[in-house]
């Protein structure tokens, strides 16, 4: 029998990688996400390719009650699961006093809360099986302080320190928890928070050796990941310099970018060229 992983966030970038090269390893699925249409469309192309059991499953996981439901659902349809991908997430950018509360209430639900609610719904069936995985996808942005990425930094902070609590509470009981922390990866993150400038760090990488890299890292049972080696040696470096220094120097690259961008958008000339690259 093929064990079973649910992939959060599975309509595009990494999460539909994620389930492409769950299938092509012959897990089946359990695919959650907003986008019912786009789900089903990959759903059936896994299915045809891979031959793979992939179910479907809409939900909005900034809902206060989304893991529950999930949860019923998955009782409902006769499925349990072995793998679980918390990969679903978003971010906002900006001055803090700018960007709008319930978004940012919606982008704690969906990158902590869901998490957290999701990984207990699993966890008590994974050890009554006696194993399983979770893997949850933070980002590079977990190491440091992020000025006007504020929320999202510490989300991912949250995540990336969750996993590693969890891992040394599980690894003598058969479950296996690994953190990836990729930098910037060609997904929709950048439409959703409204620019690219925002990576100001690292080069983009495409999702599919992201989570190749994930998964060889779960294979081998690793704490955490950050796929790319610019990104890894940042991560192992950030940490072992002052805070604050990191703070203010990570506020003042940020803020110049920010302001470069938003000086441009003011710019006549610039609103001209825009213009006409969309004509």
């Amino acid at each position: 029998m093929n064990s079973t992983a649910l992939v959060t966030g599975a309509s595009s970038g990494l999460g539909a990688e994620f389930a492409a090269q769950l299938a092509a390893r012959r897990h089946d699925l359990v695919l959650v996400a907003r986008s019912g249409d786009r789900l089903q469309a990959i759903a059936g192309r896994l299915r045809a390719e891979h031959g793979v059991r992939a179910e479907v499953l809409v939900q909005d996981l900034a809902e206060p009650d989304a893991a529950r439901r999930i949860g019923s659902a998955l009782a409902d349809r006769g499925l349990t699961v072995d793998l679980l991908v918390n990969n679903a997430g978003f971010g906002t950018c900006g001055r803090f006093e700018e960007i709008p509360g319930r978004r940012d209430h919606d982008q704690l639900m969906v990158n902590v809360v869901a998490p957290v609610d999701l990984t207990h719904e699993l966890i008590p069936g994974m050890l009554q099986r006696g194993g399983g995985a979770v893997v949850n996808v933070a980002s590079t942005a977990a190491y440091q302080p992020a000025p006007y990425f504020a929320t999202y930094g510490s989300s991912k902070a949250f995540l990336l320190n969750f996993s590693l609590a969890l891992r040394q509470e599980y690894r003598r009981r058969g479950i296996r928890v690994l953190a990836v922390c990729p930098g910037p990866v060609e997904t929709s993150f950048f439409d959703t928070i409204g620019t690219r400038k925002a990576a100001v760090t690292g080069k983009f990488s495409t999702p599919e050796p992201v989570v190749r890299a994930a998964l060889a890292a779960l294979d081998r049972d690793r704490a955490y990941v950050t796929p790319g080696l610019g990104n890894a040696l940042g991560g192992h470096l950030t940490p072992r310099r002052p805070r604050t220094l990191v703070a203010a120097m990570a506020e003042r690259i940020t803020r110049k970018v920010l302001d470069n961008e938003a000086a441009q958008a003011m710019d006549p000339r610039a609103a001209a060229d825009a213009d006409r690259a969309a004509a």
